[in-house]
């Protein structure tokens, strides 16, 4: 089983001295990624952060960077953002349920996403 996806970034993250680096590599997320990240003080106060956080635990590797850190994410131009959600997605098979459902006036079938999270 592959745990481990290079990737290459739209854009580039762009450091200090102007660099851009693109390649780089994002492991598989762990049940202890998600905890941690969810129990990051950064998250607690600003739940819009936990991606970023999430982001800088599975990122192993980003070309001439030594430290992946949350800091690191935060530069990120928002293109690369995007890139790297949808690619934790697909490598982590973060999809939705659904369930099929049928019309009862015209008989047609779609899928509607099922939320378990309860508001209120």
């Amino acid at each position: 089983m592959e745990t481990t996806y290079e990737f290459t970034l739209p854009k580039g993250y762009m450091d200090a001295s102007g660099e851009l680096h693109r390649r780089g590599k994002m492991k598989l997320a762990t049940a202890g990624d998600e905890i941690a990240a969810t129990r990051d003080p950064r998250v607690l106060a600003n739940p819009s952060y936990l991606t970023i956080v999430i982001l800088s635990k599975v990122i192993t590797e980003l070309e001439g960077v030594d430290t992946i850190s949350a800091t690191t994410i935060e530069k990120l131009f928002t293109a690369d953002l995007a890139f790297l959600q949808d690619m934790y997605q697909r490598i982590n098979d973060v999809e939705p349920p659904v369930m099929r459902c049928v019309c009862p006036d015209c008989g047609k079938t779609f899928e509607v996403p099922i939320n378990f999270i309860q508001e209120g």
